[in-house]
């Protein structure tokens, strides 16, 4: 009963590059060791720069917490998507007049 709800966590080293240009803006997270992160986890990326002056581009090495879901959070993370992105497909077939 306790897999059902118990949550583990574990840090990992990660890298943080953050780009603001006039063709891009992002931010990327790559985990170290290859760390799959699944329906319901979560990842806190600690001491990560927030601000970037535009036309910069930086790469930061940082610490991550991953905190892997319990079952019962990847069941109810996956049926949320699943309503998510139903509503996305509600597509009117009709020409738009009313009768």
């Amino acid at each position: 009963m306790s897999r059902l709800w118990k949550r583990t966590r574990f840090d990992v080293p990660c890298t943080v590059e953050i780009e603001q240009t006039s063709e891009t803006l992002h931010a990327h997270v790559v985990l170290d060791d290859d760390v799959e992160i699944g329906p319901g986890d979560e990842v806190l990326v600690h001491d990560a720069p927030t601000e970037i002056g535009f036309g910069e581009r930086i790469i930061v090495r940082r610490t991550a917490t991953v905190v892997r879901a319990g079952l019962f959070d990847r069941i109810l993370a996956r049926l949320e998507g699943y309503r998510e992105l139903t509503e996305l497909y509600e597509v009117s077939f009709s020409n738009g007049r009313v009768q």
